[in-house]
């Protein structure tokens, strides 16, 4: 199956299967990958990762064979069918991690910006190249990575579509770590920093950052006091307290 869904311990894995095509986006496969988030939000899973099949990518882009011949209206429903797949992370229930294993270009590199968190091999590429087939990114490139990394960098790298290897990645932000050894064990091991938390408070602090990405300081400090009171009204920050209290480790129940 070109998208399979795995548990590896407490995480779910969704894994890009299309190796003889660098795990390229067909349109059957975004909608899998939607079907796959849809099982995930279900389970109990700390968190979920995507990950490339084989050694060469996580995923090259669009499958290019579909593009072409299409009205606008099908182009049209298709980008906003993509977008709506894509943007299930920004509120999922638990965080995502991309592990970037080898290339990562179009579409794949906007699954990869619309996770939480992103991780890449040393061997990693990433890009938005659209420019060269005289069209734009649909699936979120544009309103994403100037999030991510400043409009300059993202006006320069969309306008160009060159390519974004590991190092300069990681320095700009675009990834937060480059790992080493087995991409899914690394990228196991980064989300175990994070995910040994509450979830609960996790999705509070994570949707504190998102709400308040384009409202003026002020703004934003206030929906940052309305969740901080939330956070304090949780069963885990009573745990938290009392465990630093007692000097011991805190045993969260995601409550």
């Amino acid at each position: 199956m070109p998208v399979e869904l795995t548990r590896r311990d407490e995480f779910a894995v969704i894994t890009l299967n299309r190796p003889e095509a660098l795990n390229a986006l067909s349109f059957q496969i975004v909608r899998d990958i939607g079907t796959a988030l849809s099982e995930v939000a279900e389970s109990d899973a700390r968190a979920v990762l995507f990950i490339g099949g084989g050694e060469k990518a996580f995923c090259a882009g669009a499958d290019i064979n579909e593009l072409a011949n299409r009205s606008m209206v099908e182009t049209k429903r298709a980008t906003e069918a993509g977008q709506r797949t894509f943007a299930r992370l920004d509120t999922f229930p638990i965080p995502s991690v991309a592990i970037i294993n080898g290339y990562a270009f179009g579409g794949g590199f906007e699954l990869a910006s619309a996770c939480t968190f992103r991780v890449a091999t040393a061997n990693a590429k990433m890009g938005l190249p659209e420019i060269k087939l005289g069209l734009i990114p649909g699936y979120g490139g544009t309103q994403r990575l100037p999030r991510l990394i400043g409009e300059a960098r993202a006006l320069e790298i969309i306008m160009t579509g060159r390519t974004v290897e590991a190092e300069e990645a990681e320095r700009i932000g675009l990834v937060n770590r480059i790992v080493e050894g087995d991409p899914l064990e690394a990228g196991m091991a980064y989300a175990r920093e994070f995910t040994c938390y509450s979830l609960p408070v996790l999705g509070i602090a994570r949707d504190a950052v998102k709400r308040a990405l384009d409202l003026p300081v002020y703004e934003g400090l206030k929906v940052e006091a309305d969740l901080n009171t939330m956070s304090f009204q949780t069963e885990d920050s009573l745990e938290g307290t009392a465990a630093f209290l007692a000097k011991r480790k805190p045993v969260f129940r995601d409550g």
